[in-house]
């Protein structure tokens, strides 16, 4: 996926998941570092994580949260408190702190901000909480006063800042589809609903953004820059999430909450910004800078665009992912076919590479030994290796001799084969289809000889079958079936030279005439009323476990889908049929057009067989 992006810093939200769940496809990925912000508490919640190329890009400093309360691995210290050339800095202060309703420790416990420095600029990757219910409303408020203080400290110690991520926040109307909805669901004005809290804290922070009335103190002067928005600044449409639920995608029936923001120095960093369709439920937003590879790496790493050095464990910060201690020391498979780089040769370099040379051709002249000393000993195929054939060691290591190996009896392999005893054959019932399987069509299939001793073995097995099967079909036989059931059961099982598991049809012929009545000729009579017919009883189970067909929707006649009630209240839990196509760009349901009609019926009040 990386080399589809082409990009050389990846940021990922919600990816719901602990530290427990990283895998080394996560965690060891060739050629790439990962910092990882994970919740601490919630399982299967939020989560961030950036990924930057090691060829490209090396961040100086790492931190998780935005407080700087937490630790850094390994550490009783926490990020605003180390030394101050290990700080990112711009910390919130005191009274900035004590203005949030939620404690900083709380707010950074979700594993929703990853802050990285490059000589650059610092760059956040975010989760914003989102928008679900008023119970949540002050940890929401109180992450964005707190992201707010950060950025704005950061901008006034001189540094460049670039914010990513999902904010959970759409500016204004352009950026939403529901938001004609929305004002007249909640009896909002337009003047409202863009001061709404969140809003109008995130457009006193934009350059450009719509803010009614006076700013807020402290919040006077905008510092960042929408950078999609900048290069496209009147287009509509230009969505990044859409509700799943009701397949609002192919509708475009969505809203714009994932962005890239830098500080206004940096304007004239980007060459484009847009939206790349796709890819997940929410698309990527990138951002193309242009930039000096110098800024972008550790002092001495690069200069004026030509690496000096290799990128290197010393150069990892605490926070790297593969630092963590399950992942540490180990590294991806794939890296063992990957070729490094080779830098600008000196005079070193080339006196031991032909120190190499020489290694290798001497061990070239080894391996071509032992290929051609192998190659005898295949030639002469299963005979016994005297002590000729040894191998001689490489590298001063004696191997041991096999001469004396070879006087060892060899444990041979079980197989079905040199086992008589064990049916090669005998699957049992796998399915309850053995039962209804035509009686004909197993008679007809012809029964693979067995031999004496294997026939004997299964003599009792197959007539227990027989009678559990006889007496499952007819619980109260009358007083001649016991002995009917038992002659017959012997005669089957002592006489029959096939396997009755093999061929179902002789079971089925068995337990049939051990329900008859024995005829004047010794044969047996079969019961019509007692006997079920196979085809009959598969078609009853197949209607059984066949789903209802689907009523057609009113405005396009295709079939309908079944959705479940989940909001709260009589009909919680209630399944109903709707239209299966998706919601039109109104995100209501429309009449005559490509888009979902109104069609709605109760799974409980649809009947199937009534329409067919």
């Amino acid at each position: 996926m990386f080399d589809i992006l082409e990009a050389d810093i990846v940021v990922f939200q919600e990816t719901k998941i602990q530290r427990k769940d990283l895998v080394d496809d996560m965690v060891l990925v060739p050629g790439w570092d990962c910092y990882w912000s994970l919740p601490k508490h919630k399982k299967g919640y939020s989560g961030v994580v950036i990924y930057t190329r090691q060829s490209v890009c090396a961040p100086i400093r790492a931190e998780e949260g935005i407080t700087g309360t937490l630790y850094p691995p390994g550490c009783t210290t926490s990020f605003a408190e180390g030394a101050e050339d290990q700080k990112i800095g711009g910390y919130p202060s005191k009274i900035q702190l004590d203005a949030s309703l939620v404690d900083a420790t709380t707010l950074d416990s979700e594993g929703r901000c990853v802050i990285l420095e490059f000589p650059a600029f610092v760059l956040f990757g975010l989760y914003s909480p989102a928008n679900r219910d008023e119970t949540r409303d002050d940890f929401r408020l109180g992450f964005l006063d707190v992201l707010d203080a950060r950025i704005r400290n950061l901008v006034a110690m001189g540094k460049r800042v670039i914010v990513t991520g999902d904010l959970n926040i759409s500016r204004e109307e352009l950026d939403t589809a529901n938001a004609e909805a929305s004002m007249r669901k909640n009896g909002y004005t337009v003047e409202e609903y863009i001061s709404t809290p969140a809003r109008r804290m995130f457009n006193q922070l934009l350059e450009g953004g719509k803010v009614i009335g006076e700013k807020d103190q402290g919040r006077e002067k905008a510092i960042m820059w929408d950078a999609c928005r900048g290069f496209h600044p009147k287009r509509k449409g230009m969505f990044t999430c859409w509700e799943q639920k009701v397949n609002a995608r192919p509708g475009n029936y969505g809203a714009r909450i994932d962005y890239v923001l830098s500080s206004l120095d940096m304007k004239t960093w980007f060459s484009n910004s847009n939206i790349q369709e796709g890819l997940m439920d929410q698309v990527e937003v990138n951002g193309e800078m242009v930039h000096t590879i110098d800024m972008m790496n550790p002092p001495g790493m690069f200069l004026h665009g030509i690496r000096q050095r290799e990128y290197s464990v010393r150069d990892m910060l605490p926070s790297s992912g593969k630092l963590i201690p399950e992942f540490d020391g180990r590294r991806n498979i794939k890296d063992m076919f990957t070729r490094r780089p080779v830098l600008a040769k000196t005079q070193s370099a080339a006196t031991s590479s032909t120190d190499l040379e020489q290694e290798s051709g001497k061990a070239s002249e080894t391996i071509h030994s032992i290929i051609e000393q192998s190659s005898q000993t295949e030639s002469r195929g299963a005979f016994p290796r005297t002590s000729k054939d040894v191998v001689p060691s490489v590298a001063g290591k004696r191997r041991p001799s096999t001469a004396s190996s070879t006087n060892r009896p060899c444990k041979r392999s079980k197989s079905a084969a040199s086992n008589p005893a064990i049916p090669t054959n005998n699957k049992g019932q796998q399915s309850l289809k053995g039962f209804f399987k035509s009686t004909a069509a197993a008679n007809d299939s012809p029964a693979a000889p067995s031999p004496p001793q294997q026939a004997e073995s299964q003599t009792g097995s197959n007539s227990n079958l027989v009678l559990e099967a006889a007496l499952a079909l007819n619980p109260n036989p009358d007083s001649a079936a016991p002995s009917t059931q038992t002659s017959e059961a012997k005669s089957l099982g002592s006489t029959s030279p096939t396997s009755p598991l093999a061929n179902r049809g002789a079971c089925l012929n068995g337990i049939r005439s051990a329900r008859g009545s024995p005829s004047k000729d010794g044969g047996a009579i079969e019961d019509s009323d007692m006997v079920h017919d196979p085809i009959e009883s598969k078609e009853s189970w197949s209607k059984l476990f066949t789903k209802p067909a689907a009523p057609r929707c009113e405005g396009h006649d295709e079939p309908c889908k079944t959705m479940l009630t989940k909001k709260s209240g009589m009909n919680c839990g209630r399944s109903f049929w709707m239209c299966a196509r998706p919601l039109g760009p109104s995100g209501a349901k429309e009449k005559n057009t490509q888009w979902r009609c109104a069609t709605f019926i109760w799974c409980s009040d649809w009947n199937s067989a009534s329409t067919i």
